[in-house]
């Protein structure tokens, strides 16, 4: 007798509840063959559930987070129990190639039928890659390029060299371009003479030396900060 083949445990990511519904909603039609074990719409909830779920398949949107979701995959990845399958309208190609370095298995564009997404699924679970020709051949002109080592995002590794509080730091400079330290200290709620050792120690790791330089990077890399985070918080930054 054949023994009936375990479902494969998929989980969403997406910012937009429509898109959540659409994907549970198909997905769970392909029941007992796949079915739908977590959403989440936004990283922090992400990286809990999979830890939690450990789910087969991460179906995940790059724009989430204001385009911070490929930074997600490396953290998915790691442990080799989830696959992920990026599932996006991102146009951005340096944004979706790094998702592929970062450990990415397969790419479905949301204008996509929804059969492509489901095959997707289906053969990466199985092992295989599912990326369109352009990518393909993107990653492997890299790939050679670089001496066969997959390419180093520079700014994201000095970006995860930084503390939280230095983080919320930077990303206070993304969002006000010019504004002295006073100003700026009192939005973080600390003293002037804490900023400038937090930012000593800020520009020693993004490697810069001026804060002009610090308004450059952080403005250069404003997607990739949590702005939100700007707003005044307790005083455990002081």
């Amino acid at each position: 007798m054949t023994l009936p083949t375990a479902a494969i445990r998929i989980m969403l990511v997406d910012e937009q509840p429509i898109v959540l519904w659409a994907l549970e909603k198909l997905i769970d039609a392909e029941k007992p063959r796949m079915q739908v074990v977590g959403k989440a719409d936004n990283g922090s909830d992400a990286r809990r559930l999979v830890r939690e779920l450990q789910p087969d398949i991460l179906l995940l949107d790059l724009s989430l987070g204001g385009g911070k979701g490929a930074e997600l995959v490396p953290v998915i990845v790691k442990d080799g129990r989830t696959r992920v399958v990026i599932y996006t309208s991102q146009r951005d190609l340096g944004t979706i190639d790094r998702a592929v370095f970062n450990g990415a298995r397969g790419l479905v564009h949301k204008e996509a039928a929804p059969q492509v997404l489901l095959n997707a699924i289906r053969k990466v679970h199985e092992g295989e890659l599912w990326l369109d020709r352009r990518t393909t051949s993107r990653i492997f002109y890299e790939f050679a390029r670089a001496g066969g080592r997959a390419p180093v995002d520079l700014a994201l590794q000095k970006l995860e060299s930084l503390t939280r509080k230095e983080h919320r730091i930077v990303a206070v400079f993304a969002t006000m371009p010019g504004a002295p330290n006073k100003q700026i200290a009192e939005v973080l709620c600390m003293s002037e003479h804490t900023l400038r050792n937090h930012l000593t120690s800020i520009f020693g790791k993004l490697q810069i030396k001026h804060r002009f330089d610090l308004f450059t990077f952080a403005h250069s890399h404003r997607s990739r900060l949590d702005v939100s985070s700007v707003l005044p918080e307790s005083s455990a930054l002081r």
